[in-house]
């Protein structure tokens, strides 16, 4: 499974970038966008996707 940042919620911060352990989210037309080939939901390494704790928007990074 990986994660998914909604366009239509996404402000283009950053925030979720340096904190993402497997380096799955890069800049995509303006906003951000994750690699569901390489997300792992930090799985193995944190109880929840770090994205999501970074995230200062609510409902903006969902499970795909």
């Amino acid at each position: 499974m990986a994660m998914q940042i909604l366009k239509s919620a996404c402000t283009a911060c950053g925030d979720c970038v340096t904190v993402c352990p497997t380096k799955s989210i890069s800049p995509f037309k303006g906003l951000y966008k994750i690699d569901p080939d390489t997300c792992t939901e930090c799985e193995g390494e944190f109880d929840m996707p770090q994205c999501v704790n970074a995230c200062m928007e609510d409902n903006c990074i969902v499970p795909a």
